[in-house]
């Protein structure tokens, strides 16, 4: 029996919204050292407070975007997080000051936090359990794919047409993707082009009805169960590690081995390339496993254990890096691609512990630990790079960022499985 393919056309509009988020949130970290810094001044501890603004407002957003789409619904509420991140995005462009960053980047954290919430509820909504760590890991990917396109395209823009160009013209992207949103999404149960039988395979592994899915449930609710704290305190440890290396290894790359961002874009697309691979392939590892007779339980548990292990080499990225600098990008690589596969799976998680009503609710709370996490590793990052520099030796201050990168998974894993174990199903 043909199932139907019309899931995989609603998993690239996610997946190409996701790569939007990432290549307007990094855009900043590309032009830091090469006109931002010189033109404004700014020392490592004025760029730190400039990407905390970015994640306290992304923290604050992350606290009520989730319930919001939630009760507005996928359609409606991932478009009007997208328009906002846009126009944010491109409002960069007008800043005359260090503090016009910070207000341009806070607006871009609170709208871009409804990406992840309206994304992983779109997952749960139209795949079943066994495809749904794939689908996450696919459209997760588009965050490696962003990142790569911006160092391939934000330095030549600002090179040919000046710096206030490159948040414009990748602003404008999202502005494009609005008008394929409205044309071909909808929900499931209400979309045209969804064949019978494919609406039957999406619906295979749950009795939600429509009824339940669209009664809406109270974060507060959600906070007293132990699966919520699991996904929340994986979020709050590993998602700061992300953000360390999107916001930190241009500069790092550019302070330890002195390449100009030019020299950047390719040792960059490696190492986004990398994590694509890395995305897809973490989503995939699970669902094998599922489809080899293993409880879902088991088998992503299994799979985020193999992830965090990956993720240990890290540590010797700078000792290998001075035989070749191409030694530090693999390594970096490796670790990040790792954590897109860890992120595809405890992303998974929640859709596996929860209804569909309450999916976008706990992402956003679980998105907004990450962001306070991000928020705290940016501090120290900012404090440990400057002491570290004024000392002549910045390069034992990333030595110690890259210790706590390589120790948080491990640390998630085990703070995971004890709250739940077996990641029980609520009821609500």
């Amino acid at each position: 029996m043909k199932i139907g393919h019309y899931r995989w056309v609603i998993l690239a509009l996610v997946f190409f919204a996701t790569t939007v988020n990432y290549l307007d949130r990094q855009v900043i970290s590309l032009l830091k050292d090469d006109y931002l810094e010189p033109l404004f001044n700014w020392s490592e501890t004025d760029y730190a407070n400039i990407v905390i603004a970015f994640q306290i407002s992304y923290a604050i957003g992350m606290l009520g975007v989730g319930w919001i789409i939630d009760k507005i619904g996928t359609k409606l509420g991932y478009a009007l997080s997208l328009f906002a991140w846009s126009l944010a995005a491109i409002g960069h462009s007008f800043a005359k000051n260090t503090a016009g960053f910070i207000t341009a980047r806070s607006v871009l954290g609170v709208s871009e936090a409804g990406n992840f919430p309206a994304a992983n509820k779109t997952v749960a909504e139209w795949f079943p359990k066994e495809e749904r760590a794939l689908a996450t890991g696919i459209f997760n990917s588009g965050s490696n794919v962003g990142a790569i396109v911006a160092p391939l395209t934000v330095p030549l823009i600002a090179l040919y047409w000046g710096w206030q160009w490159a948040f414009i013209l990748t602003g404008a992207a999202g502005l494009i993707w609005l008008v394929f949103w409205f044309i071909m999404y909808e929900i499931p149960t209400k979309h045209s082009k969804l064949r019978s039988e494919e609406l039957t395979y999406i619906n295979s592994d749950t009795d939600e009805t429509a009824t339940q899915i669209l009664k809406k449930v109270s974060w507060y609710k959600l906070l007293g169960f132990r699966q919520t704290w699991a996904f929340v305190l994986g979020k709050f440890l590993t998602d700061p590690v992300w953000w360390f290396y999107l916001f930190w290894l241009p500069s790092f790359l550019n302070k330890q081995y002195g390449m100009s961002k030019m020299q950047l874009a390719l040792p960059i697309a490696v190492v986004y390339t990398m994590t694509t691979v890395g995305s897809i392939f973490g989503g995939w590892l699970s669902g094998y496993f599922i489809k080899r007779g293993n409880e879902v339980f088991r088998a992503r548990r299994t799979a985020m254990l193999i992830f965090a292990v990956c993720v240990t080499p890290v540590v010797t990225a700078q000792w290998l890096g001075h035989y070749s600098y191409w030694f530090a990008v693999l390594i970096v690589g490796f670790a990040a691609s790792a954590h897109q596969a860890w992120s595809a799976n405890i992303f998974t998680t929640v859709s596996d512990m929860f209804p569909k009503k309450a999916v976008a609710s706990i992402i956003g709370i679980g998105g907004m630990a990450g962001g306070l996490g991000g928020i705290l590793i940016a501090k120290t990052a900012g404090i440990l790079l400057d002491y570290y520099k004024a000392l002549g030796s910045i390069e034992t201050g990333y030595f110690i960022m890259f210790m706590i990168c390589c120790s948080v998974y491990l640390i998630a894993w085990v703070v995971f499985n004890l709250l739940a174990p077996k990641m029980e199903r609520v009821e609500l």
